[in-house]
């Protein structure tokens, strides 16, 4: 390797370079996430967002996080994102189920315990290699 000292310098800081951590804040639109993947909501569980209204809360089952990653190599901030706000949607989702909820109230961006409440958009980071998004709600039966 003598003879290639700069050849060497070069691979290590190239590796060194892809080893940089980014972490970058995006608010993508709730909405938009829900459409493009309706396949995957179950419809009996609702689902309301911060302060969106909702019916009579008949049983309080407790309020998870749901925080999820997603590859995001090679992928736009916009698609990893909607997949994993979807991964936490759905991980909120079977929560309900398994508690015997029929809703989610009050779901909020969480990441980093940092709550972000909109009922129009979530956080998500996104790195070079994953994008996360964390999601806190309460499990509710609802009178319906």
């Amino acid at each position: 390797m003598k003879k290639y000292p700069f050849l060497l310098a070069a691979i290590i800081a190239t590796l060194c370079s892809n080893l940089e951590a980014a972490d970058d804040k995006y608010l993508f639109y709730i909405d938009e996430a829900l459409t493009k993947h309706s396949n995957l909501v179950d419809p009996n569980i609702e689902l309301y967002f911060a302060t969106q209204p909702h019916g009579e809360i008949i049983e309080n089952l407790g309020t998870f996080v749901a925080n999820k990653k997603t590859n995001a190599r090679l992928k736009s901030p916009a698609t990893s994102c909607s997949w994993v706000f979807m991964s936490a949607i759905l991980g909120l989702q079977a929560r309900a189920a398994s508690q015997g909820g029929n809703a989610v109230v009050n779901i909020h961006s969480f990441y980093k315990k940092n709550e972000m409440f909109s009922e129009q958009k979530y956080e998500c980071h996104d790195g070079k290699n994953v994008s996360g998004v964390a999601l806190k709600g309460t499990v509710v039966r609802l009178d319906k």
